[in-house]
């Protein structure tokens, strides 16, 4: 929703499971990236890829199902929504919408579809499909997700100055400025704490079943021996 603040009306916008996927995003993006040429940390990669998937598959339901912010529908708004809205910022009052803006909705697709594609192409290159044009590839992917990344958050900056609001916090607390139309969202606090679960439960059965061959335990020993330089006769 698009509007000009005049009375503060602060709600909650976004919910708990929306909050918690965001920042656990973060840290699986953070981490897979971090680790992706260190062969001693295959296993932490290969789980936070794992786990950056699953969030992804789950951001995507909850934008059907979830709470009125959450929904696709509430801010993907095409091409020219977008324009409008950059043009906005360079005038004295700004469009202000309660939940994602235009220009946001599009770095959330953008970042969904390019999750997408580091994942598919991570898994190619841990089970030897592809060969090296995939690990090439796949490299490529992280590169230009870590670009839109970087856009979104110095984006993220630039519009907490403009409508003098910390968006930062916002996605902390879930709390921003809005019309005195707007009522506060659910928290959903049994999806959060499924969510949590959920991912704890991964990365334990991970780092307890890797090295007797769980979920791809073997193929990442396989690929880290593959690593392994060979020792000199």
């Amino acid at each position: 929703m698009t509007n000009s603040i005049n009375t503060k009306n602060i709600v909650l916008v976004w919910d708990l499971p929306i909050r918690v996927i965001h920042w656990l995003l973060f840290i699986c993006f953070t981490g897979a990236y971090l680790t992706a040429e260190e062969d001693g940390l295959r296993l932490l990669h290969v789980t936070l890829g794992y786990t950056l998937a699953a969030l992804m598959a789950v951001r995507f339901v909850w934008g059907f199902v979830g709470t009125k912010h959450a929904r696709f529908s509430s801010f993907i708004k095409g091409p020219e929504a977008a324009w409008l809205y950059l043009m906005s910022l360079f005038k004295s009052t700004p469009q202000h919408h309660t939940g994602h803006n235009p220009l946001g909705a599009i770095a959330i697709l953008g970042l969904m579809l390019l999750s997408l594609g580091v994942s598919f192409t991570g898994w190619c290159a841990l089970h030897e499909v592809g060969g090296e044009w995939n690990e090439e590839l796949h490299e490529t992917i992280a590169e230009g997700m870590l670009f839109l990344v970087v856009i979104h958050v110095v984006s993220v900056l630039i519009a907490s100055l403009l409508h003098r609001e910390n968006l930062v916090r916002a996605m902390v607390n879930g709390t921003k400025s809005a019309s005195p139309s707007d009522r506060p969202v659910h928290q959903h606090l049994w999806a959060a704490i499924l969510v949590v679960l959920s991912v704890i439960g991964f990365w334990s059965y991970q780092y307890t079943h890797a090295a007797v061959g769980g979920i791809d335990g073997a193929a990442i020993v396989s690929y880290h021996n593959l690593k392994e330089p060979e020792d000199d006769d």
